[in-house]
């Protein structure tokens, strides 16, 4: 996990298009400049990352059930609770279900858990925009930057199909 660069992922462990689902794995850091100010001698993961932890496996879920024809971004996160701390050092557990992917709009149900603890859970609302620039947003030079990343952490070689 590397908080600055907003690489929350770091191995894509099982996909299943069939029930529409993502496992993933990632380890907060020991030490990272966002635990300076949060909070200083009381190092914890802020909550928005842990959502954009969510974010980030179901967009790639999103992405592999859509072939890579379309780009996620995040519009809204619902009923997110945030259960407890999360410390440097955490082994995370994340999981992504998917509930809808259609009409530009998918809507995932994700969770995180440490130890087997529950730490946060939320349905989150995507927007999809195709990779061909047809929306107007210039999203085509992302094609191969997201490829690249769904690579280093695995999701290519858990797709069905690929090598």
């Amino acid at each position: 996990m590397l908080l600055e660069y907003f690489q929350m992922i770091d191995r894509v462990e099982r996909l299943d298009l069939q029930t529409g689902t993502l496992t993933a794995r990632s380890r907060t850091p020991r030490s990272s400049p966002v635990f300076e100010g949060h909070f200083p001698d009381l190092p914890l993961v802020p909550g928005v990352l842990l959502i954009e932890t969510m974010a980030q496996a179901s967009g790639f879920l999103v992405l592999a059930n859509n072939g890579f024809a379309a780009m996620p971004f995040l519009m809204s996160v619902d009923g997110a609770k945030l259960r407890t701390f999360v410390e440097p050092d955490t082994p995370l557990h994340i999981e992504a279900k998917l509930e809808h992917d259609g009409s530009g709009f998918a809507v995932t149900k994700a969770h995180i858990t440490a130890n087997e603890k529950k730490i946060c859970d939320a349905q989150l609302k995507l927007r999809t925009v195709a990779f061909d620039n047809s929306s107007g947003l210039d999203t085509a030079h992302l094609a191969d930057l997201v490829k690249s990343r769904a690579q280093d952490v695995g999701l290519m070689a858990a797709m069905p199909g690929t090598t």
